[in-house]
């Protein structure tokens, strides 16, 4: 594993194993480790937003998520083996942690949907010690989750809730969440509980998966694509042909 600059975006070169062990590593000497994925909407959002670009750089490991960015990288000259997707993530480390006995707190989407995630990570993974779990909307009361958190004697937290706010509540309490792992699974939650479905493997792998989102909510995801997706283009020639 190791880091590299990436339109001025950190993010660490790694295959999932190696992830999955460092992060297994770390977890075992309890010394503290903020996760975190990137992809293409995230590294033109730090562009303009500084204080979810601040979050993202206090992160111990930055892996990338999308093809897009996988592809991106690989434009500029940099040899990424593989992405490492977030939902693929969470659940090699829910398997791990049952492996290992280390409890897990999950936290965001709805009510229905995280009680939903808890039930079908239970199925997958019986030995699964669940600390704790709470949905996402507590945002009146912060530090009420963090004490619930803290209290519940989770190793792993996994923070289901829409970029900026999951980085920057991650940012803001993580010296008090008394954790040994912390990560940021975004719409994980609502891909486990059935409420989204994922795109097929060929997409994933051909970096369409954004297509996918935009063919299945057209009206909401559309014009985010468009932005973003442009955007990023732009950024990667105009690195590639100013050096």
């Amino acid at each position: 594993m190791h880091r590299i600059n990436f339109l001025n975006a950190p993010m660490d070169i790694a295959t999932m194993e190696e992830t999955v062990s460092f992060i297994e590593d770390r977890i075992e000497k309890k010394q503290f480790l903020q996760h975190v994925v990137v992809n293409v909407a995230k590294i033109v959002n730090m562009k303009k937003d500084p204080v979810l670009a601040e979050s993202v750089k206090a992160c111990d490991v930055i892996n990338i998520d999308g093809m897009g960015v996988v592809f991106g990288a690989r434009f500029l000259g940099y040899d990424v083996p593989e992405r490492v997707a977030g939902v693929d993530l969470f659940h090699e480390l829910l398997f791990m942690s049952a492996k290992r006995g280390f409890p897990v707190f999950l936290l965001g989407a709805t009510e229905e949907v995280v009680s939903k995630t808890v039930s079908k990570v239970k199925a997958i993974n019986p030995n699964l010690n669940i600390a704790g779990y709470n949905d996402g909307y507590f945002w009146d009361d912060e530090e009420a989750v963090v004490n619930k958190i803290r209290e519940s004697g989770a190793k792993l937290l996994f923070v289901a809730i829409t970029s900026p706010k999951k980085e920057n509540f991650i940012n803001k309490w993580q010296d008090k969440l008394g954790v040994d792992f912390v990560m940021g699974v975004g719409g994980t939650f609502d891909v486990v509980a059935g409420k989204v479905r994922r795109a097929p493997k060929w997409m994933q792998r051909a970096g369409l998966e954004w297509l996918y989102r935009v063919l299945q909510e057209p009206g909401r995801m559309w014009k985010r694509y468009l932005i973003t997706n442009s955007q990023f283009a732009y950024l990667l020639l105009k690195d590639k042909f100013t050096k």
